[in-house]
């Protein structure tokens, strides 16, 4: 049975979907977006600051669903310019630094807000 997951700490959604959703003990969330909740709005700082808040959204959201980074299985990332791609690797490195799940990344035109990244992500729960 599908299980929607919402996460008091991340972002409210900026258009119609959840957080993520959840699938047996398949967690399947939604992009995040580099938006503080307490401030309500992007964060500054660039691809470094950007990645960071974005990860720390995609935690909060795994650990809402049951589950945490040690259980994500495969990771998509988008970036607004390939250029920012080391620099995003240095941050996404700090919260998976063993063990790191598969993942794609690519360039993209645009995405919503202006924002620099956006990390989706599949795990289980425990």
């Amino acid at each position: 049975m599908k299980k929607i997951i919402t996460s008091d700490s991340a972002p409210e959604a900026i258009g119609p979907y959840s957080h993520g959703n959840a699938y047996g003990n398949l967690i399947f969330t939604s992009g995040q977006l580099p938006v503080c909740k307490q401030s309500g709005g992007v964060v500054e700082g660039g691809i470094t600051a950007q990645s960071r808040q974005s990860l720390e959204n995609l935690k909060s959201v795994l650990e809402a669903g049951g589950g945490e980074l040690a259980t994500v299985l495969k990771t998509t990332c988008y970036l607004s310019d390939i250029a920012d791609f080391a620099a995003f690797n240095q941050v996404y490195q700090e919260f998976f630094s063993t063990e790191c799940p598969a993942r794609s990344c690519f360039a993209v035109k645009d995405l919503p807000l202006g924002v620099k990244v956006e990390i989706e992500a599949i795990a289980f729960s425990k």
